[in-house]
C-alpha cells in the first residue's frame, strides 16, 4: 500500500474527528434533515458500475454490501442525540464512536492489503459499495433518532387540554 493512501486516510479520519467534536457543542437545527444531504450524493459514485472494464461478480457485490451493513451496526449505536438544559438537541459525545471509527478504518487498510491483487478500479467500488452500505444505514438511523427526541419536544410544547 502506498504511503499517500495512508496519509490520505488519516487525514480524512482526522477531519471526520474534528467536524464530530466540533458539532458535539453545537445544537441541531431545524428538523434533522441535513444529516440526510450526503446520501443523494452518494449515489453518483454508482455511475461507476456503467464503466465497461469493471468487472465485478454479484457474490462480490452482495459480500460488500453486507460487510457494510455489519459495519454500520456499532456506527448506529453508538450515536444518540441528548436534550440539553436550553432544551435543544446536541449529539451525544462518544469514546464508543470514535474506537468505531478508528476500527472502521484499521480494517479498511487491512482489507486494502489484502485484496491488493484486484484491479484498482474494482477495489474502489468495492470500498465504494462498503462505504454506502454502512453510511446509508447510520445516517438513516440518525436522522430517524434525532426526530423521536425531535418530536418530543415537540409534544411537550403542546399546550394540555383540560
Amino acid at each position: 500500500m502506498q504511503a499517500s493512501t495512508v496519509v490520505m486516510m488519516v487525514f480524512v479520519a482526522g477531519l471526520i474527528f474534528w467536524r464530530r467534536l466540533k458539532a458535539a457543542s453545537r445544537p441541531i437545527r431545524g428538523k434533522g434533515y441535513r444529516m440526510l444531504i450526503p446520501l443523494p450524493f452518494m449515489c453518483l459514485g454508482f455511475m461507476q458500475l456503467l464503466q465497461p472494464q469493471l468487472q465485478l461478480s454479484v457474490k462480490e457485490v452482495v459480500l460488500s454490501l453486507l460487510c457494510g451493513f455489519v459495519l454500520s451496526i456499532p456506527m448506529i449505536m453508538t450515536t444518540n442525540y441528548e436534550r440539553r438544559e436550553d432544551g435543544l438537541v446536541y449529539p451525544r459525545k462518544s469514546k464508543a464512536f470514535f474506537i468505531a471509527l478508528v476500527a472502521l478504518i484499521g480494517l479498511r487498510l487491512g482489507l486494502r492489503s489484502y485484496l491488493s491483487e484486484l484491479d484498482p478500479l474494482e477495489l474502489g467500488m468495492l470500498f465504494f459499495l462498503i462505504a454506502v452500505a454502512y453510511v446509508v444505514p447510520w445516517r438513516v438511523a440518525s436522522f430517524i433518532k434525532y426526530r423521536k427526541l425531535y418530536t418530543e419536544e415537540l409534544q411537550s410544547k403542546e399546550p394540555t387540554e383540560g
